[in-house]
This record gives C-alpha cells, structure tokens and sequence, in this order.
C-alpha cells in the first residue's frame, strides 16, 4: 500500500514538474516570435519596443521575413505573430483553417501604402494606372521592387490580378536600398513601401524623403498623392491595410500584444509612425 501511495505522490511530483517547465506565457510575461515584412519593419519595431517597456517580463523576438515565408511559419507554428497587408487566397485560407483550427479573423491596425518613386531631380511627375499595368509586362523592367514574396510585390500583383511569377521586374532587396540606389538608375522607378519613409523625425526616413520624389498615381482621370485623408479615405489607388493574424488559441502574449497593438496606445505608436491608424478614438474633453 506505501508503495502505491509513493507512486501517485512521485507521479503527481512529475506532473507539476512537466508544467512547470512548460508554463504558458500571458500579455504580462512570456516569449514569442513575431514576423513582419521589411515592408514594415519601423511600426512593428516601434509597437514591439512599446509593447515590451510596458510589460518588462516580456520577450518578444521581431524577426523580419518576406510575407509569404512569414506566413508559412505561422502555419508551421514557428511563430506566433505574422503581419500581413494583402488578402489571403482561398487555398490559403483553408489551409490556415486546417492547421491553425482557429477562426479567420484579421487584426487590422494600420493604413499604409505602394509607392512609386524616383530621385528628386527626375522629370517625371506621375504615374497612371494603364503605365504601371504596361511596365508590369515590360521587358524593360523599369519597375524595381525588394524582391520575390515581398508584400509590396504581392499586393501590386493582387491589384492587377497577377500572378506576381508572371510580372516583369527588376530587384534591389531591401526598401532602403530600392530607395537608395534609385540615384544610380535613373531611368527607373522604385517600388516601396509608405512606411519606409512615414516615420516623420526618423533619420533615415527624413534622409530618403529628401532625395525621393513621391509620384502621384493616376486612376480615372484624377491624381491622388499620398497623404493621410487618403489613406484614411482609401482613396490613394495603393492604399492596404496592415493586419495581424495569429496561431495562439488562447489569451497570451500574442494576443496581448495584438490587443495593444489596435487600442488606443498602440495606435498613438502607429500615428507616431506616420502611418494612418485603423482604429481611431474619440477624445472625450470634460469641461469643469
């Protein structure tokens, strides 16, 4: 009998143990990868450094990879955050249901943008929807984009109903570089993202805007510029909304940070950014 009590006592000792070692993580504490396109790299930079200086426990472990390979991790669980800006196929939707075994449901935090740029002293002035269609088909390539599984090269694909494997271009990898090598191609046009150059006191972000000139895109006969009443109206062509999505079926760091993320203290991180937040709070004045 004293043998088999011993026996549930070291049985229930391992049981702790083996929690205990696997303790699940909270929005206050834990350890988690999250993935972002270089697309947007400085406002899931800037929301991470937030995020965790309010809650110190926290670890969270921003690792920036094109969109699509992003995605694939989630799926395979080996991260637990991904943002992503353009619409899932259905394969992709199905399949996120069949791993994940969670309702589809995107987090949306943030309006950003496509751009097309070139150096400041180019001539150009804009682009129109049919020429960004034709240099698509070009053998010229004068388009240059940060490369294969980008979001900026998905989403300008998905625009135009593509199949981004059957569109023709030229590629600089990284936003930055795009922006910072267009000076030796000058009769090229860079593909990059608002958020690059939003962030309105960021060194690098006030450099780049200096030397680019930001092309206005023309649909229906009407030019439309990038400004925030555009993103906020979506009414600039290349307007996409960044949103999260998730593997984490309960309430913990991930969600958490989600959470943050589209309150109000994370938008006031994302309206720092210079982007357009999603979600946007009425500010209540009480008069004494």
């Amino acid at each position: 009998m004293k043998k088999v009590f011993f026996m549930i006592i070291a049985s229930f000792a391992m049981i702790y143990s083996c929690s205990k070692d696997k303790e699940i993580d909270n929005p206050n504490k834990g350890e988690i990868t999250v993935e972002a396109d270089e697309s947007f790299k400085s406002v899931a930079e800037a929301l991470v450094e937030r995020y965790t200086a309010l809650n110190p426990k926290t670890k969270i472990n921003l690792v920036i990879k094109k969109e699509d390979l992003g995605l694939l991790d989630l799926l395979d669980k080996k991260a637990r955050v991904v943002v992503m800006s353009r619409e899932l196929s259905q394969k992709e939707k199905e399949a996120y249901d069949q791993k994940i075994d969670l309702p589809w449901k995107p987090a949306k935090f943030a309006a950003d943008a496509v751009l097309f740029v070139v150096p400041k002293d180019s001539p150009l002035e804009s682009i129109s929807m049919d020429e960004i269609s034709n240099e698509l088909q070009s053998d010229k390539k004068r388009l240059i984009f940060d490369g294969t599984n980008s979001s900026n090269l998905n989403f300008i694909a998905q625009k135009f109903r593509k199949n981004p494997a059957n569109l023709k271009f030229s590629i600089i990898n990284g936003n930055e570089n795009v922006a910072e090598q267009l000076k030796n191609y000058p009769d090229k046009i860079g593909v990059i993202s608002y958020n690059t150059i939003s962030r309105p006191y960021g060194k690098e972000a006030e450099k780049l805007r200096n030397e680019l000139k930001v092309l206005k895109v023309i649909k229906d006969n009407k030019a439309y510029d990038i400004s925030n009443d555009n993103l906020k109206n979506m009414t600039y062509p290349f307007t996409r909304v960044l949103y999260f999505l998730t593997n984490e079926a309960y309430y913990g760091l991930g969600n958490g940070f989600i959470r943050f993320s589209c309150q109000q203290l994370g938008q006031i991180v994302v309206e720092k950014e210079g982007l357009q937040p999603y979600n946007i709070f009425k500010r209540e004045v009480q008069m004494r």
